[in-house]
């Protein structure tokens, strides 16, 4: 009777060492602290006290590519172990185990199964349920940071509507007076007899405003008021056309142009112009990034239905910070007077209204790619 009411009495605290560390798991889930790593290593260090010899459990959970492991310290040898899958959404990510560790020394015998490192049943149940709660727990973060990254896309996407209805009513009120800025100095230009220096002054005016028209042009190509006129376009042929004017154009000398063009691509059905456009601010954005010597390389292939052109250069790069906002209207790092922040917007307007998609990878002091893909035209050239 006695042995029975011992037993009875261990039995009852495992029982409510299992279920303090369910409520200690569910705790942690629900105060969710810290980073999803912080939570889950303080899930691991509970785990050893449910068992029945916690000083000698060790405890770790691999998900994707995190492994915690607690104690973290321990080189000991596995006598037992139980192991229950870790599964976010059905899909099996990794695992969660318990083991019993023993110094090589103390290593059992061959057949000796003693107490003290055998597994109970009823472990194997508890750490079930807690690989289950982790992968519902998981599956919830990865929920909401999914809502919350569709969330600022839908505001981004809104910010650049706004910008686009602004940049079109502000380019079409300044056409205009510009127009007439810019055809008054070109008239006076022709005045004979002009002093020297009133020609020069007149001459940065038409420049100037030369200037504030490509700019009004680009924020209109940005709010996509010019219509694109499309047609079956080569895109290599584009890329030569542009890439005569830009080598022959190119002030540093330290700058080698490489073209990888693949023959025999599909045409796609393309404004050829603005193709032409993309192309141009690619390669002055990549040639502008070399301060001294280095590469730019172009490069078009297709793949899976689409055409691609690749522009890498070997130049400064760019931290996350800037890459994540390269694509936004009027952000540049260019200095005050040598840059818009208009390029690779209206690179991304006109890819995107041909029914494409523009990325881009980077590193900084190691040069950027960027990848243009458009959709290929049936019809294959002959």
């Amino acid at each position: 009777m006695k042995n029975s009411g011992r037993t009875a009495v261990s039995e009852l605290g495992e029982r409510v060492k299992e279920l303090k560390c369910l409520y200690e798991v569910a705790a942690v889930f629900a105060q969710r602290q810290g980073t999803l790593r912080e939570c889950l290593s303080r899930v691991v260090a509970v785990l050893p006290e449910a068992c029945r010899h916690p000083g000698r459990v060790i405890a770790r959970l691999r998900l994707d590519e995190v492994e915690v492991e607690w104690p973290a310290d321990r080189h000991e040898r596995a006598f037992s172990s139980i192991r229950a899958p870790l599964r976010v959404g059905g899909t099996e990510r990794g695992s969660v185990e318990l083991r019993y560790s023993v110094a090589a020394s103390d290593r059992p015998a061959a057949g000796d199964v003693r107490d003290a490192g055998v597994f109970l049943a009823e472990e194997q149940s508890l750490l079930d349920t807690v690989a289950h709660q982790i992968g519902v727990f998981v599956g919830s973060v990865e929920a909401e940071q999914r809502r919350a990254d569709l969330e600022l896309t839908l505001r981004h996407a809104d910010r650049l509507a706004t910008i686009g209805q602004l940049a079109a009513g502000v380019a079409h009120e300044l056409n205009d007076p510009l127009g007439n800025v810019l055809g008054f100095s070109q008239l006076a230009l022709k005045t004979p007899d002009l002093p020297g220096q009133v020609r020069t002054d007149l001459g940065r005016i038409v420049n100037a405003a030369l200037h504030g028209r490509e700019i009004i042009r680009k924020l209109l190509v940005f709010a996509r008021q010019m219509p694109a006129s499309k047609q079956p376009t080569a895109l290599n042929a584009v890329v030569e056309e542009a890439m005569f004017l830009l080598e022959a154009g190119c002030e540093n000398p330290g700058i080698r142009f490489v073209r990888e063009l693949n023959e025999g691509l599909p045409q796609i059905e393309a404004d050829a112009v603005q193709v032409r456009q993309v192309v141009t601010n690619l390669v002055i954005n990549a040639m502008q990034s070399i301060s001294g010597s280095g590469t730019v390389r172009i490069r078009t292939f297709a793949e899976n239905g689409f055409v691609v052109l690749a522009v890498e250069d070997t130049g400064a790069g760019m931290t996350p910070e800037v890459m994540r906002r390269v694509f936004d209207p009027f952000f540049t790092t260019k200095d005050v007077g040598q840059g818009t922040g208009l390029g690779l917007a209206v690179v991304q307007g006109i890819v995107s209204g041909h029914g494409g998609s523009i990325s881009v990878e980077s590193e900084p002091m190691r040069g950027s790619v960027f990848h243009v893909r458009l959709p290929e035209n049936a019809v294959k050239p002959a």
